[in-house]
C-alpha cells in the first residue's frame, strides 16, 4: 500500500498546488485508487492528524509547492534522504505543523515510511485566490508523469496496467 498525499492551500493560488495536483489525478486517474494500492489523501496544510497516516504505509509520495527559486512551473522529485534533507532545511514550509515535524515524530516512534518522495512544483504567485497560475497548471501532466514512474518503479503498477493511461489526460 502507498499514500499520495497532496498538502497545500488552495485559497493561496500556488500555494494549493499539491490539493490541485491530487485533484487532478483523482479526475484523469480514479483506476489508482480503484485499481491499484494506492490511497489518494487531501492533507490540507497538515495537522497532527496526519501522523498516523504518514506512519501507516512504508511508501509515501507528498504533493507540495517548493521554492526553490526556479522558473515558475519547475518539478523537483526529491526522494528518501534528499527529501529528509530538503525539510529539514529551516523556512521550508508555510504550513502551520509542517512535514519535517511530522516526519521527526515517525522517525522517532520507528515508523518513517522507507520509500518517501516529494514532488514539489515551483509556485509562481501565493496571494488571494483559487486558481493556479498558467505555469502551474501546465506542469500538472508532467509533474503525474513523475509521479507514474515512481509508482512503476516501486512495483504498485506495470507498464500493461497503466498503458493509456496518460492519454486519457488530453
Amino acid at each position: 500500500m502507498a499514500t499520495i498525499l497532496g498538502i497545500g492551500n488552495t485559497l493561496l493560488k500556488d500555494e494549493g498546488i499539491g490539493i490541485h495536483l491530487l485533484n487532478h489525478i483523482r479526475t484523469f486517474y480514479p483506476q489508482w485508487e480503484e485499481k491499484f494500492d494506492i490511497k489518494l489523501i487531501d492533507g490540507g496544510t497538515l495537522s497532527f492528524d496526519l501522523l498516523s497516516l504518514i506512519c501507516s504505509d512504508q511508501q509515501l509520495i507528498v504533493l507540495d509547492a517548493i521554492n526553490l527559486q526556479q522558473s515558475p512551473g519547475t518539478i523537483f522529485s526529491l526522494q528518501d534522504q534528499a527529501m529528509d534533507q530538503f525539510l529539514s532545511q529551516p523556512g521550508k514550509s508555510v504550513h502551520e505543523v509542517s512535514l519535517q515535524d511530522l516526519f521527526d515524530m515517525s522517525r522517532l516512534t520507528e515508523q518513517l515510511p522507507e520509500k518517501r518522495v516529494l514532488i514539489g512544483i515551483q509556485p509562481d504567485t501565493i496571494d488571494w485566490g483559487s486558481e493556479l497560475s498558467s505555469d502551474v497548471k501546465q506542469a500538472l501532466p508532467e509533474a503525474v508523469e513523475k509521479i507514474q514512474k515512481i509508482l512503476l518503479d516501486w512495483q504498485l503498477i506495470n507498464k500493461e496496467q497503466c498503458s493509456g493511461l496518460l492519454a486519457e489526460e488530453n
